[in-house]
């Protein structure tokens, strides 16, 4: 049988044991994945695997071994308790044996559980699980989590989401389900023995942030003179990471895209797309005039040529004093 997305989300949560099988597929190899760790974790319980009561084959090799599936299905483990094998890289080359485990499976037997990649309507693997009446098949689209996925994550993590839902759902929208469930993983511990509802301060303090944003930050707090802000950015920018070299491309794009919109008049911030950031671009060529923006050009390069020098001079610092100098010559 085939699982709707409305109604995949409850099924996946709540499995049903007197069902043989469930397919999940789709192009999103971490959503798959994700889904099918909350279906097993659902059907033989959080211990179920140390317990060996999980049994994990590789689609490719039961195509050698096809009696290997309905063994594995009518095993009985050494612990009691329900049982599920699993099986990832799963194709249409696997149908067959699927179809014997399927046919076989009685009440008591091991749930079986596969996942697949991209899967076309007709795929073989696909209409074996949508057709049999003991089985269901789930496909998983790149949609951002819906509500209601969002808030079983909070409630799997002890959270309660109060006035900050807006903000989760809108973090949903830019991140993959398994950088959003390491987020609210990261607010949980954030938010150690504090069972207050979750409020838009505490989602944004540890809601991740971009490189690129990052890189702007270092790169807006030199332009606009603003040196005490520079050091903490820079420290935050290393434990992420960053390397100087890149920092320092960045800023070498940044200011000649000053000194191209100081020559032209400012057609050259024009092209920039992001409106938020033209503006601001806008506001920092107020504060240059060519010649200072020649001098940044100049330390730049030169500090871009000793960074990719021989020298043994240590890069980060090499970097954080050509930032400062940068910010001393915004400050006229």
């Amino acid at each position: 049988m085939k699982l709707a997305p409305r109604d995949a989300a409850r099924y996946f949560a709540r499995p049903d044991p007197g069902v043989a099988g469930l397919l999940i597929h789709g192009a999103d190899a971490m959503r798959v994945a994700l889904r099918r760790q909350k279906v097993i974790a659902a059907l033989i319980g959080p211990e179920g695997a140390e317990e060996m009561r999980l049994t994990r084959l590789q689609g490719p090799a039961l195509r050698r071994d096809a009696a290997a599936l309905v063994d594995a299905v009518k095993a009985r483990g050494f612990f009691p308790g329900p049982r599920a094998v699993f099986i990832e890289e799963a194709g249409d080359g696997i149908a067959e044996p699927c179809r014997a485990a399927l046919e076989a499976w009685a009440p008591g037997d091991a749930n079986l559980v596969v996942t697949a990649g991209t899967l076309r309507p007709g795929s073989a693997l696909r209409k074996l699980f949508e057709e049999r009446h003991n089985a269901y098949a789930a496909a998983i689209y790149d949609d951002p989590p819906g509500r209601d996925e969002v808030e079983a994550m909070l409630r799997d993590a002890g959270l309660a989401p109060g006035g900050a839902m807006d903000d989760l759902m809108a973090l949903a929208g830019g991140l993959d389900p398994g950088e959003l469930r390491q987020t609210i993983e990261k607010i949980a511990l954030y938010k150690h023995g504090d069972a207050a509802p979750l409020t838009s301060a505490e989602v944004a303090a540890c809601a991740p942030e971009s490189r690129e944003a990052a890189l702007d930050d270092a790169i807006d707090a030199a332009a606009e003179a603003r040196l005490a802000a520079l050091a903490p950015i820079l420290r935050r920018l290393e434990a992420q990471g960053v390397t100087p070299v890149a920092l320092c491309i960045g800023a070498l794009r940044h200011f000649r895209t000053l000194h191209a919109a100081a020559v032209d008049g400012g057609a050259a911030l024009r092209q920039q797309r992001n409106i938020k950031r033209r503006e601001r671009m806008q506001k920092q060529l107020r504060g240059w005039d060519r010649r200072r923006l020649e001098r940044a050009l100049a330390t730049l390069v030169e500090t871009d040529l000793a960074l990719r020098s021989t020298r043994n001079a240590p890069a980060m610092p090499v970097m954080e004093r050509a930032m400062i100098r940068l910010a001393m010559l915004a400050r006229g």
